[in-house]
């Protein structure tokens, strides 16, 4: 195991990590850093919780708007589209279903002993 130690908001917090993945927590560590100090530059300094807290929320901001752009519109769209087809095609698939059943029904009905 690995072991780094990180600097957030003038604080120096010792992590264990996996072997490797040292740069990968220090750069994660500058990426907190980062927010912490775009949310002093906005609010100034008010109490290390609030801090933590502010910039947390910018990076849960950034994530989830992250995650609402990986589908693009005209993708959802076609999605939708498939979705709609695929209730429709399920639907005539019972229909034709019903309609089987009602043929046999009438050829037992028409069958000479």
């Amino acid at each position: 195991m690995g072991q780094v130690t990180v600097k957030i908001n003038g604080y120096a917090y010792t992590v264990i990590c996996e072997d490797g993945q040292e740069q990968h927590l220090q750069a994660m560590a500058r990426q907190v850093e980062e927010r912490i100090e775009r949310v002093r530059n906005g609010v100034g300094h008010n109490g290390e919780g609030r801090m933590l807290a502010l910039a947390s929320l910018l990076m849960a901001d950034e994530l989830y708007d992250l995650s609402a752009d990986k589908v693009p519109i005209a993708t959802a769209e076609k999605i939708m589209e498939a979705e709609r087809i695929l209730k429709k095609n399920t639907l005539n698939t019972e229909k034709l279903l019903l309609l089987v059943e009602q043929a046999e029904a009438i050829a037992d009905l028409l069958e000479i002993d």
